[in-house]
């Protein structure tokens, strides 16, 4: 594997670590995972086309979440409902007309065969990713504690959930290259999922998200090299282990 590719490898688990924090507080941890099967018509069509497969994800995706955004304020139905209609349809969709020869690699994903103007583009989004959430990261704290008392402040509620939507989705789609559309929901939730169980306040649980999504990227790497694997499932598998470890240390620490 290239250095270019390993870095972005880090930087994209760090934007979807950091992003998997706000997901668990928002209890929306199952999103990542419908999104990123929402993407795949997109990477579909991008491969049926012959144009990148990112354009074709990050494309269906901003479809989806400005529809899944318009029904939630225009229904009494949850966004985990939405999202999950939105994904069935999609998934369904996608399996359709994925040529059979790529549907393995848009599901599990492939790191190794990102171009370095890929990994650029990836390593400055991921990075612009980054600077948003800790930009709108207080406002989102308050929301999720009331949305009332955010908008007296003068919080736009509406705007605020349409930004995380839209972010949510540009992790998803930088996410799908390295863990596949399949595992996607994992790369954001896994890492923040083991820094909850051992932060102290919001600034540890975001930091512990990042550092535990990176450690596992950086794992994931190495074990995949040594051994000729797949680095998405390997990274998964890793975050799995780093997981349990964080139920022990829960014990000591909390």
């Amino acid at each position: 594997m290239e250095f270019q590719q390993i870095i972005t490898a880090i930087f994209v688990s760090a934007a979807a670590s950091l992003l998997g924090s706000f997901a668990i507080l928002k209890r929306m941890a199952l999103v990542g995972d419908a999104l990123s099967h929402v993407a795949l018509p997109g990477i579909a069509l991008a491969l049926i086309f012959h144009f990148n497969p990112f354009l074709g994800a990050i494309a269906f995706l901003a479809v989806a979440v400005f529809g899944i955004w318009l029904v939630e304020y225009q229904s009494k139905l949850s966004i985990e409902t939405i999202v999950g209609v939105f994904f069935a349809a999609s998934l369904a969709l996608g399996a359709i007309i994925t040529p059979d020869h790529e549907l393995l690699e848009a599901m599990l994903g492939n790191i190794t065969t990102i171009s370095r103007q890929e990994s650029i583009v990836s390593i400055i989004l991921s990075i612009f990713l980054i600077a948003v959430i800790l930009k709108i990261r207080k406002k989102l704290a308050l929301n999720m504690v009331s949305q009332e008392l955010s908008q007296s402040i003068g919080i736009e509620n509406k705007q605020l959930e349409l930004v995380y939507l839209l972010i949510f989705a540009l992790a998803v789609a930088l996410g799908i290259r390295f863990v596949g559309a399949l595992l996607m929901g994992s790369l954001v939730i896994i890492p923040a999922a083991s820094a909850k169980n051992i932060a102290k306040n919001l600034n540890s649980f975001m930091s512990l998200s990042v550092i535990f999504g990176v450690l596992a990227a950086i794992l994931g790497i190495y074990f995949s090299q040594i051994y000729n694997l797949s680095p998405g499932p390997v990274f998964i598998l890793i975050s799995a282990g780093i997981f349990i470890v964080s139920m022990i240390m829960r014990k000591f620490v909390k």
